[in-house]
């Protein structure tokens, strides 16, 4: 007989901190638990929400079904060559603990992605990124159960159809798996990036040799300096992708705007959405316990006492706007759940 808390309340499981409640929750933390909980699942005809570190969701209502959150453990070297770990993590661990556990072996490749909010089994959904390095680039399988069989299923690479902030669990295969280990190739020899933003200012400062603590720490200190901790202001990091546009598009509004920042992309370019959403004029404003962040306008906040629905209606306020403006859509990266 499955056990279950009743009417929950979420606000510790979501870095915005928005006080909504589960009619169902329980954590999981081995995977014949999962099992027996998605077979209660399916018989009693909820709905489902999988949870990890809860830091890329907005929750606009009470969740009306079960909540299961993921805590599945386990950082496992399996594997090893001339040139690389294989090393298995469970989809519940905390993303940058198991940064800092590479940092600490010497297993390198994910040490640009220190400080990123949320679990390892997220990670791969939206394909994580920050500092010139993807989670694609040093991924090697995932293990997910399919929710409708109960059968364990391994991804390669390509089966996950990773793009910018995209996997095919955002897509195809949205809502049918839950992931529950994550498998990572990472370098024994030395591969490092400091070429994008401030992190090569940033080792300047440190005065230490480049390595993967260094760069590890450079990256802590400039994700501190911009975006606010979730434990003091509700927050889910960048709440916009930046946006990938056609030529035309971009020199149109480069020469309406012609500081417009931007990044070659292939044959497209991707524009800075926290440069428009700031010349738009959004950067701290505020409506009142929620608004937008004072040093980072991709960075939408709650201060204390909003709403989901209020949160939402102000990034498509945001959306308009910048439509308006400049001829660009912005997409959410968060996810929202209704």
């Amino acid at each position: 007989m499955v056990s279950m808390l009743r009417n929950q309340s979420l606000k510790n499981y979501n870095t915005f901190g928005l006080d909504v409640s589960a009619e169902y929750f329980m954590s999981f933390s081995n995977l014949e638990h999962l099992k027996e909980l998605i077979a209660w699942q399916r018989d009693k005809g909820h709905q489902l929400l999988l949870l990890g570190g809860g830091s890329n969701i907005l929750l606009k209502n009470n969740f009306s079904g079960l909540v299961l959150r993921n805590a599945l453990k386990g950082i496992d070297l399996i594997d090893e060559d001339d040139d690389s770990y294989l090393v298995k993590v469970g989809a519940g661990e905390v993303w940058h603990e198991f940064v800092m556990k590479c940092v600490e072996k010497g297993w390198g490749g994910v040490e640009n992605l220190s400080l990123i909010p949320g679990s390892v089994g997220a990670g791969p959904m939206q394909n994580i990124g920050a500092y010139g390095v993807e989670l694609e680039q040093h991924f090697e399988q995932l293990e997910a159960l399919h929710l409708a069989t109960g059968e364990v299923h391994v991804f390669s690479h390509s089966d996950c159809q990773f793009g910018y902030r995209e996997s095919v669990f955002k897509r195809k295969l949205k809502g049918e798996y839950c992931i529950i280990s994550v498998t990572f190739k990472l370098l024994k020899k030395a591969d490092f990036r400091i070429e994008y933003g401030a992190i090569k200012s940033e080792l300047e400062k440190q005065d230490e040799p480049i390595s993967m603590r260094s760069i590890s720490n450079a990256v802590i200190s400039i994700r501190r300096s911009k975006l606010p901790n979730p434990a003091e202001i509700g927050n889910s990091g960048s709440f916009f992708k930046n946006p990938i546009v056609d030529l035309q598009t971009y020199q149109k509004v480069k020469t309406a705007h012609p500081n417009i920042v931007a990044y070659a992309s292939g044959e497209q370019m991707k524009l800075a959405a926290g440069w428009l959403i700031d010349q738009a004029g959004w950067k701290g404003h505020d409506r009142g316990g929620y608004g937008v962040h004072d040093k980072q306008a991709l960075v939408l906040v709650n201060r204390g006492g909003a709403t989901g629905q209020a949160i939402f209606d102000l990034s498509e306020d945001i959306i308009a706007d910048v439509l308006a403006r400049y001829g660009v859509n912005l997409e959410r990266e968060v996810n929202v759940i209704s």
